[in-house]
């Protein structure tokens, strides 16, 4: 065998790679904000969570990128488990369009996609029809390495080692851990599946071993999502396995049916594919992936009790660790796709933690509770922790290529990170006061303590609203948090003037007024921050906020 054909075969395959890599990463930038919004809205239960699984695997020609983006709405709490194997078993119908476009060859036409794509990409300003653009090029380039891919293996034909390898492969066990390895090792089975259908066009490969081949591509296409939820919590390991389980279930259950009536099998798929080998593959492989979900749809719910048998055991937050992040993976993102998802997760917990720790250090400095103190200052050291990790997430996800909505919010969720990073010194702050009260024995009147209350219970409205509002991207409290905020201008400046005349009174002492002044002080500017954090994702923000 020439070397020629060899560099020509390792060039095609190449092409054939980059354009599949180009195109899925195209369209995830171009719609992967809004495709993730549809599959966040409709996964309500397993059919129609299917049905989005199969929609959103086509247009993004990934099974590994859908299955890896329902582990990470898994693990940030948006999705769960029967919800999460509904769009998994959709999404092994949805990859079946890749084969099933490459089964209608389309190599003459890759000129023009490749013409077209490079005119979007290069003299298109509009950032949309640019990522439209790679896209289309992507396109181009995964048929021109499917035409150069077609011409070496037809080279092939000619040499009687590569017959004799190939024609000899006939056991069905060796032909499923082919698949399993390769497509572990390449990571999609569009890829695999597509270079077996060139190889049964050329006549390299029988058609009754494809099969088998096809049912060990299933199972490797899991080892992106495995990899991925290694560094997630416990709910999101089950969900890679229902990917695994699904495909070692379904493998099984089309191993007996081919052993059993292979024949059968053959017949029925000639009979819907003419005498074309590459689209009998293409077929095949739609045709298998469809009757396992069919038959294993019913039993979605075993399949999750299995995972909870292979990964037992209640999610622990914070994991045991000392400081340790939720929903951000520990040592990679699940996907570019839902990476800002996952940091607003993040965030939220984060900006939980300091409200909590807002309302234990008023506590602490209303009835001097040295415990509550030293609780106020272990939690500061993991919202510190908090804000220096997700900070250097959103640095590492910022020089990635995220969906188009996406990439534009990076920059308010460092602003976000810092407001709550504030409102945690706040409640350091308070901390601190409650042991100068203590140190030095100073007293508040009933009066002073009850504006502080008061005070508090609108701040913690403020927050509340305002997390909710960054959490969830709703503008529902809008006007609430536009009128709290005004209000808590105006108590501050009113308990300020109410405290100075209680000082001229001699009713409080010189002392108790400066700790009052700086948590009255402080609880405005927490009130600041959270609006900020409000408007953080919203086009508009609030007028007082250039001030």
């Amino acid at each position: 065998m020439e070397i020629s054909i060899i560099v020509s075969l390792m060039g095609g395959l190449g092409l054939f790679l980059l354009g599949m890599k180009q195109m899925s990463d195209g369209l995830e930038k171009a719609a992967g904000a809004k495709m993730r919004s549809i599959l966040e809205a409709v996964t309500t239960n397993q059919i129609m969570g299917t049905l989005v699984g199969i929609l959103f695997c086509a247009v993004i020609q990934s099974s590994s990128a859908t299955t890896v983006m329902a582990v990470s709405f898994v693990n940030a709490g948006m999705m769960n488990l029967y919800q999460a194997a509904g769009v998994i078993m959709g999404a092994n119908i949805g990859t079946t369009v890749t084969s099933q476009l490459v089964s209608f060859n389309l190599s003459a036409y890759a000129p023009i996609f490749l013409f077209v794509g490079v005119i979007l990409t290069q003299f298109v300003k509009n950032d949309r029809l640019k990522k439209i653009g790679e896209v289309v090029l992507g396109f181009g380039v995964l048929f021109m390495g499917l035409s150069v891919m077609s011409g070496s293996m037809a080279s092939l034909k000619d040499s009687p080692q590569i017959a004799a390898m190939l024609g000899g492969l006939r056991s069905p066990v060796l032909g499923i851990v082919m698949g399993t390895i390769i497509t572990a090792i390449i990571q999609s089975s569009s890829v695999t599946v597509s270079i077996l259908l060139l190889m049964a066009q050329q006549g390299l490969i029988e058609l009754p071993i494809c099969f088998y081949i096809i049912l060990g591509c299933n199972i490797g296409a899991c080892m992106s999502a495995l990899l991925a939820s290694l560094s997630g919590k416990k709910d999101a390991k089950r969900a890679a396995l229902i990917h695994l389980f699904f495909n070692i279930i379904g493998t099984i259950i089309m191993y007996l049916v081919l052993t059993l009536a292979g024949g059968l099998v053959l017949d029925v798929i000639k009979g819907i594919s003419g005498s074309d080998p590459g689209r009998c593959v293409a077929n095949a492989h739609t045709l298998f992936k469809i009757c396992q979900v069919l038959i294993l749809l019913p039993f979605t719910k075993g399949i999750v009790k299995l995972t909870y048998l292979a990964v037992p055991g209640v999610e622990e937050k914070g994991g045991g660790a000392e400081f340790q992040l939720f929903y951000i993976g520990k040592t990679s993102m699940f996907s570019p796709t839902t990476a800002v998802i996952e940091a607003v997760r993040e965030l939220e917990h984060m900006g939980a933690l300091a409200y909590e720790n807002l309302n234990r250090g008023l506590e602490a400095l209303i009835n001097l509770n040295e415990a509550k103190i030293n609780k106020v200052y272990a939690v500061e050291k993991q919202i510190n922790f908090m804000n220096h990790a997700i900070t250097d997430y959103l640095v590492k996800i910022g020089q990635m290529t995220l969906p188009i909505d996406d990439s534009k919010s990076i920059g308010a969720l460092f602003h976000v990170v810092n407001d709550i990073e504030r409102i945690g010194d706040h409640a350091e702050n308070l901390a601190d006061s409650a042991k100068s009260r203590i140190a030095e024995n100073i007293s508040f009147s009933e009066e002073s303590l009850q504006e502080l209350r008061e005070m508090s219970a609108k701040v913690n409205k403020i927050l509340e609203y305002s997390i909710d509002m960054f959490a969830h991207s709703t503008k529902d409290h809008m006007q609430d948090i536009m009128e709290l905020e005004n209000e808590i201008d105006l108590m501050e400046r009113q308990f300020q003037k109410n405290h100075v005349e209680r000082l001229t009174r001699n009713e409080c002492s010189a002392a108790s007024g400066m700790v009052f002044s700086d948590v009255m002080s402080g609880f405005e500017r927490v009130a600041d921050h959270a609006t900020n954090i409000a408007y953080a994702l919203l086009a508009e923000a609030p007028e007082e906020e250039e001030e």
